[in-house]
């Protein structure tokens, strides 16, 4: 018997929406990229981009464990001698752009390089509960309901 190798005709992609209140990050944001990455799926091959779509509502509701809300730190270098930027986890939750956390989990779990990229562009992130993939008829994805550690009440 010939293993099977998985063709780009064979692969069909699915819409999946996840609310984010109160779900843990990291765990919510493992299940998001096993989902983008399609590792679910019994046909995976490493080497084809064969994930579904991910539409995050209600990023801003994430909950981080801990005292990581404080803590966390994010960093980025401008290049230049002490260009060291730092921001903690509770300042992007504040600010302008709070789903930036949910992006940035995720984004760290999927392969670095050129098919990671083309699989995080399948992940699109939302404020609030409104998002224009409506047509696209999404199924929920209930990520609290498959393990009560993924869902903590703040």
């Amino acid at each position: 018997m010939k293993t099977y190798s998985a063709k780009p005709d064979d692969i069909e992609r699915k819409w999946w929406i996840v609310d984010a209140e109160g779900l843990t990050l990291g765990r919510m944001a493992v299940v998001i990229a096993d989902r983008l990455r399609g590792k679910h799926k019994p046909l995976f091959s490493p080497n084809l981009d064969c994930g579904d779509h991910v539409v995050v509502i209600n990023a801003e509701k994430v909950h981080l464990t801990g005292r990581k809300v404080a803590q966390k730190t994010y960093y980025r270098h401008s290049g230049y001698p002490g260009g060291l930027k730092s921001i903690t986890a509770e300042q992007i939750l504040a600010g302008k752009f709070p789903e930036r956390i949910v992006e940035k989990a995720v984004e760290r779990m999927v392969p670095k390089g050129p098919m990671g990229r083309t699989q995080l562009k399948k992940l699109r992130v939302y404020v609030g509960t409104q998002h224009p993939h409506e047509a696209q008829s999404p199924a929920p994805l209930d990520i609290a309901a498959m393990n009560p550690k993924n869902k903590r009440s703040a």
